[in-house]
């Protein structure tokens, strides 16, 4: 998989491109609504949010519903290829277009208002051999404080001949992060914040974090001032304490769902590496086994 574009673009350069017919913008929008203690957080659509207000000539990919798996057995569980490309098609997106996704997330409101769900859409864009794919630094949240256009006007695009190209690499199995438990030659990482990774939380169906995991929580790659991403030679310490950028490994991430694992797989590309892998179900799949092992630390 060749990549021809940036993986981030600041909302200069995407004013400075409205109207070009090569980019398609894409809002990909899901709330997600943490607990106040233990349990686990609850998922809502963005198209109302979509509706209220968009950047220009904006399409909305519903990533709860026509990018997802239906007959998975856990939500948001990426879609299958062929179910990926007619929804990418229905879009307007095609096999030349570049795609620029934000959401409406705004890091300055708190950890649930992350950017987290536009990653996960540029990370399956590209488990579909989609490369030519950008996030908004700081989606819309930024985009409004630096007082660029908003419209509720509706946009609306041919079908375009999207076919996918699966990258296996891209995507990591429950069988597969089995495997790499203790495997010298792969590097687990959890993104989820410190408690959880500890134990001292429970979110899910069981504390603690899979055996061997080394922890990044994902929002230290965020500026929770400007809602963009940290610049790359300030995270780079962060993914070699873990082992991330280290060539003799392969980098595995996962959260909760898989979706706050896409901002740290979004985050290495930056540094130079994009063939770590995501694992789709992450801890609401493993924890739902009770044969899956499980650590937790006391600190």
């Amino acid at each position: 998989m060749v990549d021809t574009v940036p993986y981030v673009v600041s909302g200069e350069w995407l004013e400075a491109r409205l109207g070009d017919p090569a980019i398609r913008i894409v809002d990909a929008t899901t709330r997600l609504k943490l607990p106040n203690d233990d349990g686990p957080p609850t998922l809502e659509s963005g198209r109302d949010g979509f509706a209220r207000g968009h950047i220009p000539g904006a399409v909305f990919a519903d990533v709860m519903d026509d990018f997802a798996d239906p007959d998975a057995p856990f939500p948001i569980t990426a879609a299958p290829s062929q179910r990926f490309a007619q929804a990418a098609s229905a879009l307007g997106i095609g096999p030349d277009t570049h795609v620029v996704v934000y959401d409406q997330m705004d890091a300055a409101l708190g950890q649930e208002y992350y950017q987290f769900w536009a990653s996960r859409f540029w990370w399956q864009l590209r488990l579909e051999g989609h490369a030519k794919v950008s996030v908004l630094d700081g989606g819309l949240g930024r985009w409004k404080r630096e007082g660029r256009p908003v419209t509720q006007d509706i946009a609306a695009y041919p079908p375009a001949p999207f076919v996918a190209h699966r990258q296996p690499e891209l995507l990591a199995t429950v069988d597969q992060v089995t495997a790499a438990i203790g495997d010298p030659d792969t590097v687990l990482i959890n993104v989820l914040d410190r408690d959880t990774f500890t134990g001292k939380r429970q979110p899910y169906a069981r504390r603690g974090h899979i055996p061997s995991s080394q922890n990044l929580f994902f929002g230290t790659l965020v500026d929770p001032v400007t809602g963009g991403y940290r610049k790359p030679e300030d995270i780079r310490p962060l993914f070699e304490a873990v082992g991330a950028l280290d060539p003799s490994k392969k980098p595995v991430f996962y959260c909760g769902g898989g979706i706050a694992a896409t901002v740290a797989a979004l985050q290495l590309a930056q540094l130079g590496r994009s063939d770590a892998a995501v694992y789709d179900g992450s801890m609401v799949e493993w924890t739902s086994d009770d044969s899956r092992p499980m650590a937790t630390l006391e600190e």
